[in-house]
């Protein structure tokens, strides 16, 4: 069986783009190669990898790890830019320490040209916001912490 060519620099840019965009994984091909880096999300490391041929591993962007079994946690119902803020004249929906009610606005997320407003699903004060305004989510991604 012939040894396969693996190109360690595509390999990296791949990475680096995983880490700048905050995607979970990345897939190209190319004819009949193909490669497909995945971040690990649940071990705060990502590792690269094609089928069967481990590659390298890459540090993870962020390193703390939310409680995602938090009764309060609201996640991100959808992939899209999450924005902070009506517009960029305007101040934030909600800041830490803030007091909500159930269905009050939280954030907004735009996917596909579509902003969608993301409400809280309880009343309490917001006491994380674990995320960035103009920042991408995907489906699950940790928002805010209300208690």
């Amino acid at each position: 069986m012939a040894k396969m060519f693996v190109d360690q620099d595509v390999i990296r840019d791949l990475a680096t783009l995983l880490n700048e965009t905050n995607l979970s994984e990345i897939e190209v091909q190319d004819g009949e190669r193909k490669i497909k880096v995945v971040r690990n999300i649940s071990t705060n490391a990502v590792p690269v990898s094609m089928p069967e041929i481990p590659v390298a591993a890459a540090p993870a962007v962020n390193t703390a790890v939310p409680d995602d079994d938090h009764p309060g946690a609201v996640s991100s119902p959808m992939v899209g830019t999450l924005y902070t803020a009506a517009d960029p004249d305007s101040g934030d929906f909600v800041k830490v320490g803030d007091k909500v009610t159930a269905g009050q606005t939280l954030m907004i997320i735009e996917a596909m040209k579509v902003m969608n407003q993301i409400p809280a699903p309880m009343g309490g004060t917001i006491t994380k916001i674990l995320v960035e305004n103009s920042q991408p989510v995907e489906f699950g991604d940790l928002l805010v912490i209300i208690e």
